[in-house]
This record gives C-alpha cells, structure tokens and sequence, in this order.
C-alpha cells in the first residue's frame, strides 16, 4: 500500500509542517510527495529525511523580507535566487534522485503559460521556481527558460500521486471562508481575496481526489504574507491534521 501527499502552495502551507507532526505521530509512512510553492519547499526537505522540527526551523530562521535578500533591476520586491544558500544548507545534495520519497514540484513558466513539472534533476532551482510568487519574488531562470510560482495554474497538485498511490492525503492551506464587506478597507485586501478565490476554485475541484483532506477553516483570518504568525499557522495545521488522521486512522490500515 503506497500513500502519498498532496501540498498546496501560499506562505499558509507552513500549516503542511503541523501536518507532517500529525503524520509522524501516527507512524504513518509517506511513499510520494507533490507540492507546489510553499509546499514545495516542505515536501522537499521531509523528502530528504528532515523532521517537521527541522523544517518548522527552517521557516523561521528564514526571512523572507530581509533587506540583504532585496532585488535591484529585477521584476519583483525579493530577489528569490538569494534563498538558494538558506536551501543548501538543508539540501547539499541538490537533487531529486538522492531523496529518501519521490518528489514532483510543479512550476508556471512564465512566456508560454504552461506548467512545468519537476521530478528529476537538480533540486533546489525548481523549488525556488515553484516558490517565486510574481510580483514580490523574482522569477527563476532554468535552462534559459523562465519560472514562477507554480500556484499560479495549480495551487494543489493532487493528480501526480493519483496513478501510484493507493490512498492521497491532501493537506490545502488557502480555505475560502465568507467575510464581511466592511473587512476590505484596502485595496490590498480586495486583491488577496481575489486571489483566495481564484486559487480555491480551482482547487475544490481536486478535494474528491483525497482520501483524507486537511484544510483548517481558521486558516482564512490570515493573509498571504502572514509572515510574523508562523506558530500559530503552524499549530492549526496540527490540530486539523491530528483530528482528520486520528478519525481515518481505519481507513489507511495501520
């Protein structure tokens, strides 16, 4: 029996890393692993053998807006090529054939529109690729080609485990709860509204696919760059995860 995980994009996917806790507490073994953006990064280092606390560290040790990471004549706020060092620390090998759980990353390329899927290779470029949300990350040059953001045409890349997996665990951290209008006083709040409705459109479509699927509700009162609430996004991935694993513990036979 193959089980596989299922990561979606957006800074909320550090709710991914209570998910893996929640896993880990219940011995429960990941056989393959997809993720897109933030997902990306934490299917990548639980594939290379780092534990939910590693990872959890590796967030928070990483500044996202640090002024040294800042780009100068590039098209974003962030110059995404200067996390490579914080990647390689964590990742020294840099390719997908020496992790211990298969891995797919997926990633927008920017001039024809398309997805590109990741699966073999050198690593920690895609990843970066997979990561770069436009506008505030720099896109990433791969073999002349150039990548962003693969949340911008699948934010929640479940069909890459359907073929070999037996059960899907889907962990989706960008839920589409109602608000109140007088809540969007800024125009940056109607644009990342407008955003979380695009991405879950496409993504509640996928949701059937999962045997198991992990979306805490609470999630919705955070934004997409809700950097400094690392912890508390954090803990409501666990106790999501640990409720919806506890509850079909059956299911997966173990």
């Amino acid at each position: 029996m193959k089980i596989g995980l299922a990561l979606s994009g957006g800074i909320k996917g550090i709710a991914h890393i209570g998910t893996l806790k929640a896993i880990n507490e219940q011995g429960i073994k990941i056989d393959q692993i997809s993720g897109t953006s933030a997902g990306a990064i934490v299917g990548a280092l639980y594939a290379a053998g780092h534990s939910w606390e590693d990872i959890l560290e590796f967030f928070t040790q990483t500044s996202v807006f640090d002024i040294s990471k800042f780009a100068y004549g590039k098209p974003g706020f962030i110059d995404t090529i200067k996390f490579e060092k914080d990647l390689r620390h964590y990742l020294p090998d840099n390719s997908f054939e020496k992790l211990n759980i298969p891995l797919t990353i997926t990633a927008t390329e920017i001039k024809s529109g398309k997805l590109k899927v990741f699966q073999q290779g050198e690593l920690i470029q895609p990843i970066l690729a997979s990561f770069a949300f436009p506008g505030v990350l720099t896109p990433i040059e791969i073999d002349g080609t150039f990548y962003f953001d693969g949340g911008v045409i699948d934010d929640f890349p479940v069909e890459y485990l359907m073929d070999s997996c037996d059960y899907i665990i889907g962990s989706y951290a960008n839920p589409l709860t109602d608000i109140s209008i007088a809540s969007l006083e800024h125009s940056y709040q109607v644009l990342n509204r407008a955003f979380e409705i695009n991405l879950h459109h496409r993504a509640h479509k996928k949701f059937h696919n999962c045997d198991i699927l992990i979306c805490p509700q609470d999630l919705s009162h955070y934004t997409t760059f809700s950097i400094r609430n690392i912890n508390n996004i954090f803990e409501l991935g666990y106790r999501e995860a640990h409720q919806q694993l506890l509850h079909f513990k059956n299911k997966l036979e173990y």
